[in-house]
């Protein structure tokens, strides 16, 4: 029971210290609220951005890959440059490979360009201009028709001047009516509209839905396909496919364009794992950045409590020998400090998840960057908190409990 009375004591006493000099305590807590400020708020972007990847990459599925001329993600600017000089991939490496490839399930391809689409007196700019294969919508994102169907095998044989329009432009041009039947001017050329895609939403901000595609015999034949690249789109049964498809397809294209063996691929073959490595060591990144400024803010923290704490005890060294005189033992002391400097910290850290919440849920409001609390971030920003008042409290607190009570109770 005593020892939980000095314990409850001793958080009462800390409190009290906190309430009777709030700008000194302000100035002590300073240096932890910073550090784990900056922990939850890089946790809990990240944790959201976590969270949103996953269902993101869900949505390409784990069997499917693409083959283009230069990656999509890349180490500098060098390697941009580099890639920029590769040769094309044209249209009829395509073809070859959908010959040739024995392991995919589907070989598909895109062309892609800007532009805008109008319907009446109505103008949708900034559009995604896609010529694609008949069966392209099977691969990577998921894609479903709302109204209407796909391009069909028909259609890409014979070129015709047809299209499938995603959601928003289906919602600006058309408003509620159904788009199927209907004609919409995309660029110079004229299109009957065969479908219309259901909502696919955003990605970090940005729509998924602003798209007209056409196929993609059509996009050659009123597009300079020499300037654009195409990428190729592959689907394989299973995923344990991937892998030999990548390595059939490579070995296909690296033959068609005559490339030694001891030179390197001028190609580019990338799945969701790509994407989610590069995420990765971007998250990496930002958690070495977290650590090191939250390790600062920490020691710089721990220093503060540690003079204050000595300070403490300075002032109370004559409530220090009267414990002392009435009984208490030099454990009980250093307990009571080492108590009084863990809850200081801890008070700290609460504050910090406060603020660090905050802010996180400031940026998720004001930019795509989406947020998500974690229980165990928060126990772990509170817990490293107080064990660093209970790390830096350990020299005042062995100094108080090492007071002669005869020269405390002697002091002025």
């Amino acid at each position: 029971m005593r020892a939980n009375i000095n314990i409850l004591e001793s958080v009462a006493i800390a409190m009290s210290s906190l309430r009777a000099n709030k700008l000194r305590s302000f100035l002590t807590l300073l240096g932890i609220i910073i550090g784990v400020t900056t922990v939850i708020a890089v946790v809990t972007i990240i944790q959201g951005l976590n969270r949103y990847v996953k269902n993101q990459m869900f949505a390409f599925g784990s069997n499917t890959f693409m083959v283009q001329r230069t990656a999509e993600m890349h180490k500098s600017l060098k390697e941009i440059q580099e890639m920029m000089k590769r040769r094309r991939i044209s249209y009829e490496d395509f073809l070859y490979i959908r010959d040739n490839a024995k392991i995919p399930e589907l070989v598909e391809a895109v062309f892609g360009a800007g532009g805008f689409a109008k319907v009446e007196n109505t103008i949708i700019k900034e559009l995604s201009i896609r010529g694609e294969t008949k069966q392209n919508y099977l691969t990577g994102r998921s894609m479903d028709i709302e109204m209407g169907r796909f391009l069909s095998a028909f259609d890409e044989e014979n070129a015709k001047l047809v299209c499938v329009i995603g959601n928003d432009v289906h919602k600006e041009l058309f408003k509620e009516r159904n788009p199927v039947g209907e004609w919409i001017q995309v660029n110079q050329q004229k299109y009957k509209v065969i479908g219309a895609a259901k909502s696919m939403g955003k990605i970090l901000g940005f729509s998924l839905d602003n798209f007209i595609i056409i196929p993609i015999t059509t996009f050659r034949k009123y597009y300079d396909i020499d300037m654009r690249d195409i990428t190729i789109n592959v689907k394989t049964r299973s995923i344990e496919e991937v892998e030999p498809a990548k390595e059939e397809i490579r070995t296909i294209l690296r033959s068609r364009r005559n490339l030694k063996y001891s030179q390197a691929d001028d190609f580019a073959i990338e799945d969701s794992q790509t994407f989610i490595d590069a995420y990765n060591n971007l998250t990496g990144v930002l958690y070495s950045a977290m650590i090191i400024i939250a390790s600062i803010s920490m020691l710089v923290g721990g220093i503060v409590i540690m003079n204050i704490m000595l300070v403490s005890v300075t002032e109370r060294i004559k409530e220090i020998g009267l414990r002392k005189a009435v009984g208490a033992r030099r454990r009980d002391i250093l307990i009571q400090f080492l108590i009084e400097s863990s809850c200081i910290a801890a008070v700290g850290g609460i504050i910090g998840v406060f603020f660090g919440f905050l802010i996180a849920k400031t940026v998720s409001l004001l930019t795509p960057l989406p947020a998500a609390l974690e229980w165990w971030s928060v126990v772990l920003a509170i817990v490293i908190s107080s064990s660093v008042g209970l790390f830096f409290g350990i020299f005042p607190a062995n100094r108080a409990a090492k007071l002669d009570p005869v020269v405390a109770l002697r002091e002025d």
